[in-house]
């Protein structure tokens, strides 16, 4: 059955590339979604986390929205990360998207004030009711300090046919199971996490919203194909390739690691907005020897 909305296989989280003075740099954001969709990427999302959402404005996160726009000028969807822990707020930027023509939007589920699962469907059925956007719903306990449960994705799903997939950012196999079992057939599951994807695609999930894809984008991309069409020893191959630098993007929180590495790529600068800092010398030669290992590993 086809998927009421199907953003691709590979979306990447897009960082957000800035200046000395940690200003956001509109002119690096610009060339790094143009080399993304053409290293993997088929959507990309602004301002998530990755793309430190906590720390920018919301004018910066439209300015932003405007330039990954012209920059990809239809070659690749662009979603923008609209959620918020307040629901008004969480409306207000889903009524600005649609205004900014985005192709769908990513919905955390509500962060610090650790809402019910009933505080969650409130808070979903405004976002959803709120324009005809695509919903993208985001479940990250880790971040967020409360698991949305499968019965409450799956009643969303049901309720609301542009509530049209979720970012799973969790390590429980059995959630992924509950998620296919209860949810509709057309409904998408992404993996949140890169190290995941493999095990969750076994389990029926579409793709990944991924960190990875940006410096192993086609290579992902490739481990997808391959699972999905049969050729399930080479996606396992793949999976252990990449999987050390999986693990190494988050040896700090994320995206200092992420950033690190497309600075060595000469790709942006590593700077990040405080409260995060960027690696120390010593972190940073431990993760690109990993990714020079990894890169000499695909390349036999």
């Amino acid at each position: 059955m086809a998927l009421r909305y199907d953003a691709g296989e590979v979306l990447t989280a897009m960082v957000t590339p800035m200046d000395a003075s940690r200003r956001v740099d509109y002119n690096k954001a610009e060339d790094l979604a143009k080399y993304l969709i053409n290293n993997g990427s088929e959507a990309v999302l602004v301002a998530g986390t990755t793309g430190e959402s906590p720390t920018l404005t919301h004018e910066e996160e439209i300015e932003l929205l405007s330039t990954v726009k012209r920059a990809v000028a239809n070659k690749a969807k662009v979603i923008f990360g609209a959620g918020s822990n307040s629901t008004e707020t969480a409306v207000k930027m889903t009524k600005l998207a649609k205004k900014e023509e985005v192709d769908a939007i990513l919905s955390v589920v509500p962060y610090y004030n650790k809402p019910s699962q009933k505080g969650m469907i409130e808070h979903f059925s405004a976002v959803a009711e709120a324009s005809d956007l695509p919903v993208i719903l985001y479940n990250i306990p880790s971040r967020t300090g409360v698991n949305m449960l499968p019965e409450t994705v799956a009643y969303l799903a049901e309720k609301y046919q542009n509530i049209v997939a979720l970012k799973q950012s969790f390590p429980d196999m059995d959630a992924i199971s509950e998620l296919k079992l209860q949810c509709p057939s057309d409904f998408a599951i992404y993996s949140g996490d890169d190290s995941l994807t493999l095990p969750m695609l076994s389990l029926g999930v579409h793709g990944v919203i991924s960190v990875a894809s940006h410096v192993f984008g086609v290579e992902l991309k490739s481990m997808i194909r391959n699972f999905k069409t049969g050729e399930v020893q080479a996606a396992k191959n793949m999976h252990k390739t990449l999987f050390p630098i999986f693990k190494k993007l988050f040896m700090a929180p994320n995206p200092v690691p992420v950033k690190a590495l497309l600075a060595h790529m000469g790709l942006i600068n590593d700077y990040v907005r405080r409260p995060l800092v960027e690696l120390d010398d010593t972190q940073k030669e431990e993760l690109f020897k990993v990714f020079e290992n990894v890169k000499a590993e695909l390349a036999d």
